[in-house]
């Protein structure tokens, strides 16, 4: 992943979505919960309510009315302010309050401080030492939540995403929507991309982005706009990449120009609880409710039921060369993944019927108790459904056979296996079309493969054409 510069200040987008967040936070110290069909409006609704309370305010200055009514449109006042301090704490300084004080008018006699933001408490406003929780500094700069505030945010999250047929999409950057080189790392095969732009296609051209104050060059992976399009319709989309945060931000501008699919929502490397991995502790939606898109297993060592593995987007040669492969690039070769049939394409046909299995009307289960994982299992075990595997040559002597990665990828596609060349096997899986089973296969007009026949199906969700995976001497 590319490390470029320090960290940047938290994208500036994200403060009119906080000060929403906060005045949500603010009115759960109600004691009213509100329910799945109650969550539509979000934050315009709240900001229509308090203006017209404020109005109120200003407007009846008689002393007359219900006191109740009073008491109400004082502390939706209060709560304004509470805001504007949890988003500059010295606000509350500048009119002669204390942060004890000023939590004081919510009549909460114990706080549990469910958030703190810049050492305040975003409830009560008093001075917190206490630094446990969870940081969400992409949400907003010096933000962290306590544990429980975080699981009540997240089923909160979740009856909303519900209601409008949603889920959670968590997309990373690097070889799977796009692939960056520095500049100083182009090959001389490749230089044409830096300087004979206009002998370049269209479909290149519009896809490949020098970005010179960062001293890179970046190509989009083909499909990747109507992939986000048509994905953004079904999904809550967040960006989580190991490189920095002024990467990711760069990225996700040429990525999301509008503004429209991830919003805050960009999750870099500082912002990882764990050194060197993802984790779904800083994504604050549901597990249940959550799929990720990566080409790197290892990272998400304990979400791997979320994950979808990408097959990886290799266009520069420095890309090749770090993952070991002696090929030529794409850019070398002057080409480009198929639009329609690459890797994008493929996987945003598994979403949608993913989707689609999860939100079934005819399901007579309860929706909350709904898990993503379990429907992305049970389409994963249809890839290879009926395929009968032997593997000759594959598995070491001294391994147990179930405990072969070949073994347990095959079976987490759907297909079954058996130690010797009988009737019911369809498939023989071979590094050598010299061992007898491999010769048998051939007599008895059995499919031969070289391993790679099962990790093609893994990336691709479906039974690639056998005679595309022979096996050699």
């Amino acid at each position: 992943m590319m490390s470029l510069m320090a960290d940047s200040p938290v994208h500036s987008s994200s403060s009119d979505d906080f000060a929403a967040f906060l005045d949500a936070e603010l009115d759960s110290a109600s004691d009213v919960s509100p329910e799945l069909d109650e969550v539509e409006n979000g934050e315009a609704e709240v900001e229509v309510e308090l203006e017209d309370e404020k109005g109120k305010d200003e407007d009846n200055d008689t002393g007359d009315g219900d006191d109740g009514n009073i008491d109400s449109r004082r502390s939706k006042k209060r709560k304004i302010e509470l805001i504007e301090a949890a988003v500059d704490p010295q606000s509350l300084v500048s009119r002669g309050e204390s942060a004890e004080t000023s939590g004081a008018s919510l009549a909460l006699d114990v706080c549990t401080h469910p958030g703190v933001m810049g050492g305040m408490c975003i409830r009560c406003g008093q001075k917190v030492e206490d630094e446990s929780g969870v940081a969400f500094g992409y949400i907003h700069k010096n933000l962290r939540l306590a544990d429980d505030e975080v699981a009540r945010l997240r089923d909160k999250d979740l009856k909303n995403l519900l209601r409008h047929k949603k889920l959670i999409l968590v997309l990373d950057l690097d070889h799977t929507l796009l692939n960056s080189t520095r500049l100083a790392d182009i090959s001389a095969e490749e230089s044409y991309l830096k300087d004979q732009r206009e002998v370049l296609p269209d479909a290149l051209r519009s896809n490949l982005f020098k970005l010179d104050w960062i001293h890179m060059m970046t190509k989009l992976r083909p499909f990747v706009h109507t992939f986000l399009k048509e994905a953004s319709s079904l999904f809550e989309m967040y960006i989580y990449t190991m490189g920095e945060r002024p990467y990711a931000l760069e990225m996700a501008k040429l990525l999301d120009p509008g503004g429209i699919y991830f919003h805050s929502r960009v999750i870099a490397q500082s912002d990882s609880t764990r050194r060197h991995q993802k984790g779904l502790d800083v994504v604050l939606g549901q597990e249940s409710a959550v799929l990720i898109l990566d080409d790197t297993e290892v990272v998400w060592g304990k979400h791997r039921e979320n994950l979808i593995l990408m097959d990886r987007y290799h266009f520069f040669t420095s890309s090749c060369r770090q993952f070991g492969l002696k090929c030529k690039s794409l850019s070398e070769q002057k080409s480009d993944e198929n639009e329609a049939e690459g890797a994008l394409a493929s996987i945003l046909e598994v979403l949608q019927r993913i989707h689609r299995l999860f939100f079934d009307p005819e399901r007579g289960d309860n929706i909350m108790e709904r898990d993503v994982r379990q429907v992305l299992k049970t389409v994963r075990k249809e890839i290879l459904k009926g395929c009968k595997i032997v593997f000759t040559g594959v598995i070491p002597i001294q391994c147990q056979p179930e405990n072969h990665y070949y073994w347990k990828l095959a079976e987490k596609l759907g297909a079954t296996f058996s130690t010797e060349v009988d009737e019911s096997v369809t498939h023989v899986v071979s590094m050598n079309d010299k061992t007898e089973k491999s010769r048998q296969a051939v007599r008895e007009k059995k499919f031969l493969v070289h391993p790679r026949w099962i990790e093609a199906a893994n990336y691709l969700w479906r039974k690639p054409p056998e005679e595309n995976f022979p096996v050699s001497s």
